[in-house]
């Protein structure tokens, strides 16, 4: 039987705005999956974003829904969280939203292991304010504020979630779309802070100004790429070069910020 998305969507607020091709609506799909594997109640949960294409995603679902200030989601995320700690935040947004002009902010929900769930869309580019370069974006690639070749080197969404302190951090791609809830599921039955990179395709902003010629081209080159962490043990460093692994990166234990900071009141309280 096929899944019903309907039942998590708000009718009034399609069609969206997202171009023909563009991998956010495979990344939704899958967040949607995900929450309905999981259990989540629609008034129990709260969806975050910023500013941005992938942060407009909180408009289209039925759930609980801000959406905030430019790379301020997290912060928002983690108000909710420590104001209704029996709640199920999740943040979604983009590369540029998220690790660039939000940066303080993920670094830090990171470090505070917050229970909250952050599924980060990865196209390495600014899509929609303009097509600027991001983090995320590869040296030498082409946005519109670096027409001959990003110079700067790549920021690591995953390691950086991993050095910072998520206790749960996983990546996998658009073109894997049946493994993306899979993701995102274990990200929400995780206890702390879960960041779920998603590596996407932006074939108006980013595909046209790299002579990608389709979007499929773009969806082979995510799959050409993409390589699962149990067959990268086997390979060599040179086998690896130019490749991202996908999978479950990153899982440990680790005290949850809001159980903490709930003894930190109990303790000033004299209980």
């Amino acid at each position: 039987m096929a899944f019903d998305y309907e039942q998590y969507l708000r009718p009034g607020k399609l069609p969206h705005i997202w171009c023909p091709g563009c991998g956010h609506g495979i990344v939704m799909k899958g967040l949607l999956r995900a929450m309905d594997t999981c259990g989540l109640e629609k008034n129990n949960t709260a969806i975050v974003s910023g500013i941005g294409c992938a942060s407009r995603l909180p408009g289209y679902v039925d759930f609980n829904t801000l959406h905030t200030a430019h790379g301020r989601a997290a912060a928002f995320a983690t108000g909710i969280k420590l104001a209704k700690p029996e709640m199920d935040v999740l943040v979604v947004g983009g590369d540029g939203d998220g690790v660039a002009i939000g940066g303080n902010h993920f670094i830090h929900a990171c470090r505070r292991n917050i229970d909250m769930t952050y599924v980060l869309f990865n196209n390495y580019i600014y899509g929609m304010t303009g097509g600027q370069f991001s983090p995320c974006t590869p040296t030498g690639a082409k946005a519109s504020t670096t027409p001959y070749g990003n110079p700067d080197p790549v920021f690591d969404i995953s390691k950086l979630a991993i050095g910072a302190g998520a206790t749960f951090v996983a990546r996998t791609t658009a073109f894997h779309a049946t493994q993306i809830d899979k993701l995102i599921a274990a990200g929400l039955r995780h206890k702390g802070m879960s960041v779920i990179e998603v590596l996407d395709d932006c074939p108006t902003a980013y595909g046209r100004r790299n002579k990608f010629r389709s979007v499929v081209d773009m969806m082979k080159q995510l799959k050409e790429i993409a390589v699962p962490v149990k067959a990268a043990a086997h390979m060599t460093p040179e086998q690896l070069e130019g490749k991202v692994l996908t999978g479950i990166l990153h899982q440990e234990e680790r005290p949850e910020y809001c159980e903490q900071y709930q003894q930190v009141i109990a303790s000033a309280q004299g209980a």
